[in-house]
């Protein structure tokens, strides 16, 4: 069962982290998985820690292109002055200093572009990671991916797209995120200001997010709570199988937001809303607004009151130009 369990990760692994033209060679990636997995299993060594460190510069300019891929250790990548990408890498294993060796840290860097990967032999089970701390010119767009580690950005003004399989991703100040996804982590990120849509999900953690402003946002998680603050977009798509889902800001005339959780509450709270149309479903639970609404396009208001309580509506408040489509099956649903 752990052997079958095993090849099944690495199949997860491999398609989180399934790389552009110029990333690492597939079969090598694969040993690399099947190492990190025997490691998960086999626990930290206790034996000593033996490091090697290696560190360079890299010219690129302020808006070139920054890629990492990793397969054990964080990642983390700040924004800087200048326009060269500063590498320092410390490799890590337990006792047997001669593996450090046998992890290579390969740099490619031409025309815009730094592309960093880490490198394992192939066929041998080499118990070694890798933590990168890397800074960029504010401008460059950054690409990150690693298996097992943690992913942090923060500063970078580029297009930021960072991806893990077992670790936590967090993104501070980036405005241009396009991308941020863990299988087994949390997912966090603030300062977005972006044109374009986002897409955040995580598979065994949480979504939380504050100040963003968007085009469209999609998040996902399966077992965790999807939370955003001070949150201004035109689309909303927003699912958690067994958590909350809470979003916190402004809509927009003829927007659509669309929140869906199977055993978790759903609640909205809005600035000023320009109005909406309303449809909102619960098995198990109950649906209150502190907006008075039109029910069924009846003017009289349930109950005389600026509110309603219910299990299934469709509803309008003010012009109902913005459209919200909620639904939980053993939750309650709140807008106020």
């Amino acid at each position: 069962m752990r052997l079958r369990f095993s090849f099944v990760l690495a199949g997860v692994a491999l398609g989180a982290v399934s790389a552009a033209a110029q990333g690492p060679d597939p079969r090598e990636l694969r040993d690399a998985v099947r190492h990190a997995v025997t490691r998960a299993y086999q626990g930290r060594d206790t034996g000593q820690e033996q490091t090697d460190r290696f560190s360079g510069k890299y010219r690129i300019g302020r808006d070139g292109r920054v890629s990492i891929q990793n397969i054990s250790g964080d990642i983390t990548v700040t924004a800087g002055s200048g326009d060269e990408v500063s590498v320092e890498a410390v490799k890590r294993a337990r006792r047997d200093r001669s593996q450090l060796d046998q992890v290579r840290v390969e740099v490619d860097n031409a025309a815009g572009r730094v592309d960093i990967r880490t490198s394992y032999p192939r066929l041998n089970n080499v118990n070694v990671s890798v933590d990168y701390t890397v800074t960029v010119p504010t401008g460059v767009s950054v690409e990150l991916h690693s298996v097992s580690g943690s992913v942090k950005v923060s500063g970078v003004r580029g297009v930021v797209r960072a991806e893990t399989v077992s670790g936590n991703v967090t993104l501070t100040d980036t405005p241009k995120l396009e991308v941020a996804k863990s299988v087994s982590g949390d997912v966090s990120f603030s300062g977005v200001s972006t044109d374009t849509d986002v897409s955040i999900a995580s598979v065994s953690g949480s979504v939380r997010g504050r100040s963003v402003k968007a085009h469209g946002l999609e998040f996902n998680s399966v077992s965790g709570d999807v939370v955003i603050s001070d949150v201004t977009c035109d689309r909303l798509g927003a699912k958690s199988v067994s958590g909350a889902i809470e979003y916190s800001g402004s809509i927009t005339r003829a927007g659509r937001y669309d929140m869906n959780s199977h055993s978790g509450s759903v609640r909205l709270t809005l600035t000023n809303p320009p109005g909406f149309e309303v449809t909102a479903n619960t098995f198990s639970g109950s649906i209150r607004s502190d907006f008075p609404l039109t029910i069924g396009g009846d003017s009289d208001r349930r109950g005389g009151r600026p509110g309603i309580t219910s299990r299934s509506i469709r509803a309008t408040f003010g012009d109902g130009s913005a459209t919200l489509t909620l639904r939980t099956f053993s939750g309650n649903i709140v807008i106020e």
